[in-house]
């Protein structure tokens, strides 16, 4: 009899570039441009450099680029490396389905893995929808415990997925690495990236690791659960979990029902996807009435319940602020945007950032939700000094597939991150190999172009 971890594991099996639609291919294009991009422009951090370098020296021997190092690494400190800078800016993709950020759980793996074995950009893009496929519901089907945060937390599965296809693993094989991957699930809190701890940026690191580390267990015969993500998502990580929930549409996968890596969400702002909702409001007020953070009397932001744990205007940290409704609404009045310098030191101490960031009051409204597109997610009310009271309302934010924006925002976005690091002309041949990632005989080809300008 099958059940809902045979079906994921089929899909998985069966996941080939010569079957796909061709509008999965070049989602998972898109999102592989993106996540290249936030893994490069985290690598120029000093703790990512000095992980880097730990890295190089414990697996001398290893074939794995540290994208922006000019260095490798055995496939698991790569995949530990890579991830971890990728989330340190806050500007990796999502997924609201699946509660979480699959790519970056799947592609440092898949990559360095793929890198290691000489394998081809096919073979890569095959893994990377897979494994973004099942992590991503897989999370969907999981209602987290409250101080659960998901990065890191199914991700172990997505990357075992991922590597498993690479391997051309046989639908039981993967339904076994599903298994053990479950078991090894990284606990992981939003207290750290509410206080602002870079800890909290080694979670997808962590799971990449031992996701890499579920596929060689299962070939040294460990053995599983028989529904590990039951077990665990449903009494450690979770309040529930609901098998059925994973499986729904996929029947129809391809065929009517979108795969999930199309229906991701880009960031276009570099802080947490709870404040994107407000900022996208807040910034099409300032264009649509032209007023100034000095004309500001008051602001109020009514968004998701989660808010009320970002609702500190004082941020301590680049981090910390990235998690901070107020602090990230204040920044955007004030410099007109909210990308990687809105957050950093600079701006942190901007003393007209922090003054009005104290002036925004931050509500709830139990009714919305970052997985709804039926209903607000933010509503901004705005008191200026001249007596106009604005307003405005986000139910989509930018960069969701609900609201998409074309595919030359996204390489703009990425050669604003990547250039600064890798230099314009490697940044663009980097943006050349990915549209064309399909023809690359081997994905070395692809990482050669990240060692640092």
């Amino acid at each position: 009899m099958t059940d809902y971890l045979d079906r994921l594991a089929h899909v998985a099996a069966e996941a080939s570039v010569d079957t796909l639609p061709s509008t999965t291919v070049e989602a998972a294009k898109r999102v592989l441009l993106d996540t290249l991009g936030a893994i490069a422009a985290g690598s120029t951090l000093p703790e990512n450099g000095r992980l880097a370098r730990l890295a190089a020296a414990r697996a001398p021997q290893g074939v794995a680029t540290l994208l922006g190092h000019g260095a490798k690494a055995d496939a698991g400190w790569a995949a530990l490396v890579n991830a971890t800078a990728g989330v340190a800016l806050e500007v990796d993709e999502g997924n609201r389905l699946g509660g979480g950020h699959p790519a970056i759980h799947v592609i440092p793996g898949a990559l360095a893995v793929a890198e290691e074995q000489a394998l081809d950009g096919r073979r890569l893009l095959e893994s990377l929808v897979a494994g973004y496929e099942i992590g991503s519901r897989v999370g969907g089907a999981t209602t987290p415990r409250a101080n659960v945060h998901s990065h890191g937390t199914w991700g172990s599965i997505a990357t075992a997925v991922a590597v498993a296809r690479l391997a051309d693993a046989p639908p039981q094989t993967i339904r076994e690495v599903i298994n053990l991957a479950a078991s090894m699930s990284p606990a992981n809190s939003w207290t750290p990236a509410l206080e602002g701890a870079t800890i909290r940026n080694l979670y997808p690191g962590r799971s990449g690791l031992q996701g890499i580390l579920a596929v060689e267990l299962q070939r040294c015969g460990f053995t599983g659960l028989r529904d590990a993500p039951s077990d665990v998502y449903a009494t450690v990580l979770g309040d529930r979990f609901d098998g059925a929930l994973a499986v729904a549409g996929l029947d129809a996968l391809g065929r009517g029902e979108r795969y999930r890596i199309e229906q991701n969400y880009f960031k276009l702002h570099a802080c947490c996807r709870f404040n994107h909702f407000a900022l996208d409001a807040v910034l099409a007020l300032r264009r649509a009435h032209a007023f100034e953070a000095g004309d500001v009397v008051r602001l109020r932001v009514t968004t998701i319940p989660f808010a009320s744990r970002m609702a500190d205007p004082e941020p301590a940290t680049t981090l910390a602020a990235k998690f901070s409704v107020p602090y990230a609404v204040a920044a955007a009045l004030v410099l007109g945007r909210a990308d990687v310098a809105a957050f950093e030191l600079p701006a942190l101490a901007d003393p007209r950032i922090r003054e009005l960031a104290r002036r925004i009051e931050v509500l709830t409204e139990p009714k919305m939700s970052p997985r709804r597109t039926d209903y607000p997610t933010a509503q901004v009310k705005v008191a200026l000094r001249d007596g106009r009271i604005l307003e405005e309302t986000t139910t989509v934010p930018r960069g969701d597939a609900e609201n998409p924006v074309g595919p030359e925002e996204l390489v703009a976005k990425f050669l604003e991150l990547v250039s600064p690091a890798l230099g314009a002309t490697r940044a663009r041949r980097v943006v050349d190999a990915v549209h064309a990632v399909e023809t690359l005989k081997n994905v070395r080809e692809l990482t050669a172009l990240f060692a640092p300008a």
